[in-house]
């Protein structure tokens, strides 16, 4: 049954509930503004090349109380009137079901980030000299604060609690905070030979951004209005499944050349984080180090989702 039909029932009278991204093997959000994780930096090319990790670095929460993000808890919730037509609509009504929501205070220095990824075999239709990557869940804990780490600002590692705060600056212009996520995320040539554009480098940031856990309401806001208005982001028009087997907004982009739609997927019961998938959008034949796929339109090639995230007080503490 596809996607559309389910959507519609759900509808009808009761509420529903990147291998592209060469992001960390936890997409540690450390570089998500400043674009200054070397690991954030690389371009989300292959999944044969890494396997994205969900960023979990950038998060707020009570002094002692951890806080919980577990989307998987009410499938069938929707944040208000969810409306799939288009990027602009979508992540404004996204924007304004986060509008005025409190916001816990930011995390103590000493506390840790917990969180837990899922990772879902890509779906190819040709396998041949491809070996599986890592899957199910993986769990870890981060620092909020890293004094080595934070000791020089302008080098590539920005520790959670640095990020967390250059993520509050942000502007409140859609154009302005556009502008100031491109002059933080240069761009650099992909793996393979493409120098990235500047649109693909925005959506990069922005994408980093939004995978932080979590970012205050306010915060993630302006973020979901600017990226709204990016050009050649779209909106899936149904609901798609992440890694988790939930369901899942799709925000999209596809690079021209790239043959692969990133799609950033949201929860459509609050719009946090749920994941991110890369899917094939044509035939055609990748050659790396001699090794050559058949990637056919349609094949998963990379298929992650978040399913719990909280702050804790000490390493290997779970909420």
């Amino acid at each position: 049954m596809d996607e559309m039909t389910p959507l519609r029932e759900l509808r009808a009278d009761a509420p529903v509930p990147d291998r592209a991204a060469l992001a960390p093997g936890r997409e540690r959000l450390t570089g998500a503004i400043a674009g200054r994780d070397r690991r954030a930096r690389r371009v989300w090319a292959d999944w044969r090349v890494a396997s994205l990790g969900a960023a979990a670095t950038i998060t707020a929460a009570a002094l002692i109380i951890a806080q919980i993000v577990d989307t998987s808890s009410n499938p069938n919730a929707l944040a208000g009137n969810l409306d799939l037509s288009g990027p602009t609509v979508t992540l404004d009504r996204a924007a304004d079901f986060l509008e005025g929501k409190k916001a816990p205070p930011e995390p103590r220095a000493d506390q840790w980030i917990y969180t837990v990824n899922m990772f879902a075999k890509p779906e190819l239709a040709s396998t041949e000299n491809i070996a599986d990557p890592d899957t199910g869940p993986d769990t870890s804990w981060t620092p909020y604060a890293d004094p080595e780490m934070e000791k020089d600002p302008a080098d590539d590692a920005w520790s959670a609690r640095e990020t967390y705060r250059a993520a509050e600056s942000l502007p409140e212009d859609p154009a302005a905070l556009l502008a100031e996520v491109r002059s933080l995320y240069p761009a650099f040539d992909t793996e393979r030979g493409r120098e990235e554009s500047s649109t693909a480098r925005t959506f990069r940031g922005l994408s980093t951004l939004i995978a932080s856990y979590p970012l205050s309401p306010a915060a993630r806001a302006r973020i979901y209005r600017a990226l709204g208005t990016v050009p050649g982001v779209g909106i899936t028009d149904h609901l798609v499944r992440d890694a988790a087997g939930r369901k899942a907004i799709a925000v999209t982009y596809e690079e021209p050349g790239s043959h692969e739609r990133r799609e950033l997927l949201l929860s459509p019961s609050d719009y946090s984080y749920a994941g991110t998938r890369h899917v094939v959008t044509e035939d055609h034949e990748l050659n790396e180090l001699g090794f050559v796929t058949r990637m056919t339109a349609g094949d998963i090639t990379l298929d992650s989702a978040r399913t719990a995230a909280a702050v804790v007080d000490a390493k290997g503490q779970k909420p």
